[in-house]
């Protein structure tokens, strides 16, 4: 039995840290453990030995600064995590290890808003069918991260908002998927996953202060602060697209009038086109369009981004993120909207607040939302399972049924 203040316990206590410090970042030098967890080079190294052999971690040579060094990184027998990410139009699922490698990913298209039994029934199949291709059963699965494109609401786990999903009023997706699999579940929506997708593996690694723009049928933002994502107390924070820019403006679907989705969403930006350019334009067509000269959809591009670009100022004048990562189809217009942004940055920040702030497109294209989910499951597991009872060993699926 661990007392609390004991040598056992202490020693327990300094074993977490050092696996938390390696699942977080993906892998680390022992230096770099050390530095991470305030722990002293000696103990960093008893215990990354201590882990090694309970086959917890895996150690490789490497080089750090020109000088010789060791790579810990979690064992790729530790277990498997999946992502499961959900859009309008499309399913996408990953299936990654604790070393943030991944091993397997699918995408094909679903029409989400139409059924959301034929959306688990997809994303059973198709997690089914990815696990079974790595040659790995889902007992090895330590947890699933889901992604959905709306906020959660906090009490009750279902979507908060049934304008975005109107079929899935009343769903549960953590408790819905979770009964399928039998494998403990993480929720969030696609814009604080697509943050943690690009913190983890993209445009936003090395940086503890962030706002990523995801701008599709809707807009919104996840917000990282101080390394974390910030969700707020009822789990809405983020909602940029409903700033209001001009209270006579068009009716948003939250009831407002003038706010910032109503300006730069989908569903509002491609009518102003269609007239000219067909019934069927998509955003991407108009991104491609406008990078091929077409000035009609350059013009569009601009005006979003300058609105966008308002938005992104009043994060600043708030938060003071040091990056911001715009995501979703408009991101791939580069300059095309990350100047006029900037241009409304600059003029409508504090310029202290604009003047510390870079604007990037992500670097993960469509793949944000679904890493992110695997980014989630790394960041929210707990450590404990990873552990034996006495040591550094890897828990067996027995062992970790306790934990779900």
């Amino acid at each position: 039995m661990q007392t609390p203040g004991s040598q056992s316990s202490l020693h327990r206590a300094n074993l977490e840290r050092v696996v938390r410090a390696v699942r977080l970042a993906g892998s680390l030098t022992q230096a770099e453990i050390a530095r991470a967890t305030g722990l002293s080079a000696a103990t960093v190294s008893n215990i990354v030995r201590e882990l090694k052999e309970g086959g917890t971690v895996e150690v490789t040579d490497t080089s750090a600064g020109g000088r010789r060094a060791r790579s810990v990184s979690l064992s790729g027998d530790a277990g498997i995590v999946i992502g499961v990410d959900f859009g309008h139009t499309h399913l996408r699922v990953a299936v990654g290890n604790l070393a943030h490698q991944v091993l397997a990913e699918e995408a094909e298209p679903l029409d989400v808003d139409a059924s959301w039994v034929e959306g688990f029934d997809r994303a059973e199949a198709l997690v089914g069918r990815l696990i079974a291709g790595i040659g790995v059963s889902l007992d090895k699965a330590i947890g699933v991260g889901l992604g959905v494109p709306g906020p959660i609401d906090v009490e009750s786990g279902t979507l908060g908002s049934t304008a975005i999903l109107p079929g899935w009023a009343g769903i549960n997706p953590r408790e819905e998927l979770s009964r399928r699999l039998g494998v403990p579940v993480y929720v969030d929506n696609d814009a604080n996953l697509g943050a943690l997708g690009e913190l983890v593996w993209g445009s936003g690694r090395g940086v503890k202060d962030l706002a990523y723009i995801k701008v599709a049928s809707g807009v919104g933002a996840g917000l990282v602060i101080n390394g974390q994502i910030y969700r707020g107390p009822g789990g809405t924070a983020g909602e940029i697209g409903h700033i209001t820019l001009d209270e006579s403006g068009p009716v948003c679907r939250c009831g407002n009038r003038g706010c910032l989705e109503t300006f730069a969403a989908a569903r509002y930006v491609l009518p102003l086109l269609q007239g000219s350019h067909g019934p069927e334009l998509t955003m991407e067509r108009v991104v491609e369009l406008a990078r091929d000269g077409d000035p009609g959809c350059r013009r569009v591009i601009t005006d979003v981004g300058r609105h966008i670009g308002s938005g992104v100022a009043s994060l600043c004048n708030l938060l003071n993120p040091s990056r911001v990562v715009l995501g979703g189809s408009l991101a791939e217009a580069g300059e095309l909207v990350l100047a006029p942004i900037r241009e409304s940055v600059g003029r409508y920040a504090i310029p202290s607040a604009a003047r510390q702030l870079s604007v990037l497109t992500g670097s993960l294209g469509g793949r944000a939302e679904v890493l992110g989910a695997l980014a989630l499951v790394l960041s929210e597991m707990g450590d404990s399972t990873l552990l034996s009872d006495h040591g550094g060993g890897v828990r067996t699926p027995a062992a970790m049924s306790s934990v779900r």
